[in-house]
C-alpha cells in the first residue's frame, strides 16, 4: 500500500506537495484562493509528501530509497517560499520528519539498516533550523505566550491575521520544538514552545481543571469553550506526555496526570467498569470547560487516538473499551465518519480522508496485549482502505463514508502514518519492537528513540527555572551554533512493559465488541 501510492506520488505528484490520487496529478497552494485554509495550511510548496514520508521508508527497511529521497530532499526543498501555513502542521509534517531522518542518518546504532548518506553534513537539520526560525515569529507580538496560528515563510505573520488559535495548534509544539533545541544547544525553540503550554495551562477552568478548544492569543479569553478528546484539544494531551517520555521534564508528567484527572472526572461517562456493571459502556463526550455540563451529543474520528495515548500511560483496560467504540463504527461503515452522533447513531459529517488514529491506537494495544485480535482489526482496516479508497494512482478521501464517494486527494499522513502503523502492526520482527532501543511517535508518527542524550538541557545552568527570560519578551533570531551529532542509545523504561492478556479477556473484549456493534 505504501510503495503503491509513494511510486505514484513520486511519478505523479512530486516536486508538489500531494498526490491527486484519481486523476493522477499533483497539489500545491491554492494560491487563487488563499483563504482555501484546508489546503494552504498544511501544503507550502515544500515536497509535503516526500519529507512526510522519509522515516517510513527507513522503517520498512528501504534503504536506497530513503538514501536517494533524503538527497532529493537536500537538493530540492527550500523553505524560502511566499507560503503562508499553519504553524502546527509545518511543525508536525516538516519539522518533525526532518528531525526523525536526521537521528536516523547519524546514529550509528539505529537498527533498520544502511541509512547513511555519502557526505551527510546534517543538511536536515540545517533545514529543519531554517524552517524552524521562519515559525519564529509566530511567538512574537503575542500578549499571552501563545502563538499565532500562520506564518507566511518568507514575511512572518501576515497583516490580517486571526488572533484565535486552537489548543491543539499553538500547544503541540514542545516535541519537535524541543527536540530541535537539544539537538543544537539553543534554548530559544523549545523555550517559545513551552512557554504556550505553560500560557494554555494558566488558562485552566480552576474548577474543573478543563482547557477550551479556542483561545484569543492576546487577550487569553476562551472563544470556544468546549472541552473533549477530539479536533481542538487532541494533541495537547498527547504531548504532554510525550514531551515528558522524551525529555523527562516533571512538571509535563504533572501537568499530564492532572488533565488525565480532569479529563476522566468529566468527560467519561457511563459505567466505572469497562466490561461490567450496569449502564452504559464508557464514552468521552465533549462538555462546557467552566460547568463540565454536556455541549453535544457527538464525538470526531480524531479522537480515536486516545486509546493508544491511554496505553502509553498503562490504562490498558479503559483503552481496550474505548477502542471497542471506534473499531464498531468502523466495522458498520468500513471507515471513521469525521463526525459521528453517537445519540442519533448516525455521521454528523460524512467525509474520511485516510486518518491514521484508529490505526495507531489498534497498533499500541496489540503491542500492549499481544492479543491476536487486534490482528484481525488492522486486517479488517487493510480491507476496507483496499476495498473503498484505492483509486488509479494511489488512497483517496472517502467524500461521504456512506455511498462512498471520493475525493481527489491523498493526505501526506496516508504514507507517514496510516500505512506505517499497518505495517508496524503485522510486522513482528521489525527492528522498532525487536532492537532494544526504546521509540516513540510523534503526534505524526514520526520515529524517534527516546534517547538520554535529549534529556540533557545545556542551557539550564544560565536559566535553572526558566525565568531569565520575561514573557513578553522579544525573541532572538538564533545563528546556527556548531551543529552536533547525537547517538540514539537509550535504556529508558518509560514505555510501559508489554502485558500478555489471557483468553477470558480477549472472549470478554469479543462479547464487548458484540455488544458497541448492537448499540450503534
Amino acid at each position: 500500500m505504501f510503495v503503491f501510492g509513494y511510486d505514484n506520488y513520486m511519478a505523479h505528484a512530486f516536486p508538489q506537495d500531494e498526490l491527486n490520487p484519481i486523476d493522477c496529478g499533483g497539489r500545491g497552494p491554492d494560491r487563487g484562493d488563499p483563504s482555501n485554509l484546508n489546503i494552504n495550511d498544511v501544503l507550502g510548496n515544500y515536497s509535503l509528501t516526500l519529507v512526510d514520508a522519509l522515516d517510513t521508508l527507513a522503517i520498512m527497511g528501504n534503504s536506497s530509497e530513503f538514501q536517494k529521497a533524503v538527497k532529493l530532499v537536500i537538493n530540492t526543498v527550500s523553505f524560502d517560499k511566499d507560503s503562508t501555513v499553519q504553524v502546527f502542521e509545518a511543525t508536525i509534517r516538516v519539522l518533525g520528519s526532518l528531525l526523525s531522518a536526521h537521528r536516523i542518518i547519524t546514529d550509528s546504532k539505529q537498527p533498520f539498516g544502511d541509512m547513511t548518506i555519502k557526505d551527510y553534513d546534517n543538511e536536515l537539520l540545517h533545514m529543519a533550523h531554517d524552517l524552524a526560525v521562519r515559525l519564529l515569529p509566530a511567538f512574537e507580538n503575542t500578549k499571552t505566550g501563545i502563538p499565532y496560528p500562520r506564518v507566511n515563510l518568507k514575511t512572518g505573520v501576515p497583516p490580517d491575521s486571526n488572533n484565535e488559535t486552537c489548543t491543539a495548534g499553538a500547544g503541540s509544539l514542545l516535541v519537535e520544538f524541543g527536540m530541535l533545541s537539544r539537538l543544537l544547544g539553543d534554548s530559544t525553540f523549545e523555550w517559545v514552545a513551552r512557554r504556550a503550554v505553560k500560557a494554555l495551562w494558566s488558562l485552566r477552568s480552576s474548577g474543573t481543571g478543563l482547557l477550551g478548544n479556542v483561545v484569543n492569543i492576546q487577550t487569553g479569553h476562551w472563544v470556544g469553550k468546549q472541552s473533549g478528546l477530539g479536533a481542538g484539544l487532541d494533541s495537547f494531551y498527547e504531548y504532554l506526555l510525550k514531551s515528558y517520555i522524551l525529555f523527562g521534564e516533571k512538571e509535563d508528567l504533572d501537568m499530564f496526570n492532572a488533565a488525565y484527572h480532569s479529563i476522566q472526572s468529566y468527560l467519561r461517562r457511563g459505567r466505572e467498569a469497562c466490561n461490567e456493571g450496569e449502564g452504559d459502556p464508557p464514552l468521552y463526550v465533549n462538555v462546557d470547560m467552566f460547568s463540565g455540563r454536556l455541549m453535544n451529543t457527538w464525538m470526531d474520528s480524531l479522537q480515536a487516538f486516545f486509546p493508544g495515548l491511554q496505553v502509553l500511560i498503562g490504562d490498558v483496560e479503559d483503552a481496550i473499551c474505548l477502542h471497542a467504540f471506534y473499531y464498531a463504527i468502523w466495522k458498520r461503515y468500513g471507515a471513521l465518519p469525521e463526525r459521528y452522533n453517537w445519540q442519533l447513531q448516525a455521521p454528523d459529517v460524512f467525509f474520511y480522508p485516510l486518518r491514521p488514529e484508529l490505526v495507531e491506537s489498534t497498533y499500541l494495544l496489540y503491542q500492549a496485549t499481544k492479543n491476536p485480535f487486534y490482528l484481525h482489526v488492522g486486517m479488517d482496516i487493510l480491507q476496507s482502505l483496499e476495498k473503498y479508497t484505492k483509486v488509479k494512482c494511489g488512497y483517496a478521501t472517502l467524500h461521504h463514508v456512506i455511498d462512498k464517494s471520493k475525493e481527489d486527494r491523498m493526505e501526506s499522513f496516508f504514507l507517514s502514518e496510516t500505512c506505517k502503523y499497518l505495517y508496524l502492526l503485522f510486522d513482528e520482527e521489525n527492528p522498532v519492537h525487536k532492537s532494544g532501543t526504546r521509540y516513540m511517535f510523534t503526534t505524526e508518527g514520526h520515529v524517534v528513540s527516546v534517547d538520554r542524550h535529549l534529556r540533557e538541557a545545556p542551557w539550564k545552568e544560565f536559566f535553572p527555572d526558566e525565568r531569565g527570560r520575561a514573557a513578553g519578551s522579544s525573541l532572538r533570531r538564533p545563528a546556527a551554533p556548531d551543529l552536533k551529532v547525537i547517538n540514539s542509545s537509550s535504556n529508558c523504561n518509560r514505555v510501559p512493559d508489554e502485558r500478555r492478556y489471557s483468553l477470558p479477556l480477549k472472549s470478554v473484549y469479543m462479547r464487548q465488541i458484540d455488544q458497541m456493534v448492537g448499540l450503534i
